[in-house]
């Protein structure tokens, strides 16, 4: 079994597969479809630019070499169960990043059985003693011409702007039905471009710029990411059936005037994992959410539309302090919640000054917290728990490094949809 090695910690971390002992549990930790013992020998390298039609085939492993783009028209298309990963540029650093530009599109459809993954090289090298870390696979980002809070067509996505022709990462415009294509059944696992940590210029997992709502996203999986799991900006885009697990920073996070909509996902913490800081104190939200990074007023507002949420932090008040918020809205941000459950964090949510919770709407939501459930008067349904260990809102065992880890019942992710995360997600054996 492969290990993996965190990289705030100083010690070998060997997660082993655990028996599905729930039956017909709607979230279990167990094998996926794809086993990595599995994967082809064959090796294509990729890089550059993609500019006529493409297939990504299964019976090969798709080493990205630096940044790939898929423009001039051009749809990539990736075979259920292909393995893909980064080519390491020297001293084992790998800043493999597949980027979709505004006229680009990707076909990367796997399926329940045979999930599409992007992990590390690490992972499929044939040496059991090697190990995986956050940053061995740069992310996937997908960019449109949908609006953009801010008005501009030329914004450049965060953690490119180092690179040669900028203007292939361009997004933002008019076109709100923008369609980059379809991603369904898809892990994205170690990702992570860090530009400037300071400044926060980073690639996530998987990125979104200017995305349309002609685009298709659900059963997403991104695990153990160097940034955040997911990142909107602006754009409609409206993804399904999302897993976040052992995020280093936010789970999801949404900025520049994103107006989609999120339904049935999922964050999960990983109290082992990485944990971003700032000035210090930590940094990692299931949601953080903007308006613009001056939190100034503008015509479209960042406000999610997000329904069927459950956001899991860590079981015990001694580990809360690894967090900051279950939710953050800040900077005149404003979210739209219904039927979710947050637990686990030390602040439920919380509403960041300009941004005032009275522009926010919400229902059916139960958030516990450690400290302060929610930092206003809301009227929430079950906002006044502050128990310890944290409470479970109707689901089993749901923290990550607590025995019999798994997830049932009938409230937030799973309360319309059980079942939806068995067998292509994955949770050990890294």
């Amino acid at each position: 079994m492969k290990k993996f090695l965190m990289l705030a910690a100083s010690t070998l971390l060997l997660f082993s597969c655990q028996n599905d002992d729930v039956a017909d549990s709607s979230f279990t930790l167990q094998s996926a479809g794809a086993d990595y013992s599995g994967y082809p020998a064959t090796v294509q390298t990729v890089s550059g630019s993609i500019t006529t039609n493409t297939t990504w085939t299964n019976d090969k492993v798709w080493e990205v070499e630096g940044v790939v783009r898929v423009k001039n028209g051009a749809t990539l298309t990736i075979q259920a169960g292909t393995f893909i990963k980064a080519k390491p540029l020297g001293a084992g650093v790998a800043t493999g990043v597949l980027v979709v530009t505004k006229n680009g599109k990707i076909n990367a459809q796997g399926t329940a059985e045979s999930p599409i993954i992007f992990t590390s090289y690490n992972l499929l090298d044939g040496v059991a003693s090697t190990v995986a870390s956050p940053g061995d696979f740069g992310g996937v980002v997908l960019l449109g011409d949908a609006q953009v809070n801010n008005g501009s067509t030329t914004n450049i996505v965060e953690g490119l702007g180092d690179q040669p022709t900028v203007s292939d990462f361009y997004f933002g415009g008019t076109n709100n039905s923008h369609d980059a294509g379809d991603m369904a059944y898809v892990r994205i696992e170690f990702a992570g471009r860090i530009l400037d940590a300071d400044a926060g210029i980073e690639i996530n997992g998987l990125t979104f710029g200017g995305v349309g709502n002609g685009t298709n996203i659900n059963h997403i999986q991104v695990s153990y990411g160097r940034d955040d799991s997911y990142e909107f900006f602006g754009g409609t885009v409206s993804p399904t059936h999302l897993v976040s697990f052992a995020a280093d920073d936010d789970n999801f996070d949404f900025d520049l005037g994103y107006t989609g909509s999120l339904t049935k996902a999922i964050a999960i913490a990983d109290k082992n994992s990485t944990h971003s800081q700032s000035g210090g104190n930590p940094d990692s939200n299931g949601i953080e959410l903007d308006n613009n990074a001056g939190g100034t007023s503008t015509t479209i507002i960042t406000r999610p539309v997000i329904s069927d949420l459950s956001i899991v932090g860590v079981s015990s008040s001694s580990d809360g302090g690894l967090y900051e918020n279950a939710i953050h809205v800040r900077r005149l941000g404003e979210i739209d919640l219904t039927n979710v459950t947050v637990t686990g964090y030390n602040t439920g949510i919380r509403w960041e000054s300009p941004s005032v919770s009275s522009n926010s709407s919400w229902s059916d939501f139960d958030a516990h917290a450690f400290v302060t459930p929610a930092t206003s008067s809301l009227g929430f349904g079950n906002a006044t728990s502050t128990s310890n260990p944290a409470q479970a809102w109707g689901l089993t065992q749901p923290f990550f490094n607590n025995s019999g880890f798994s997830l049932s019942g009938n409230t937030g992710a799973f309360a319309t949809e059980s079942g939806w995360t068995t067998g292509w997600t994955k949770f050990s054996g890294f």
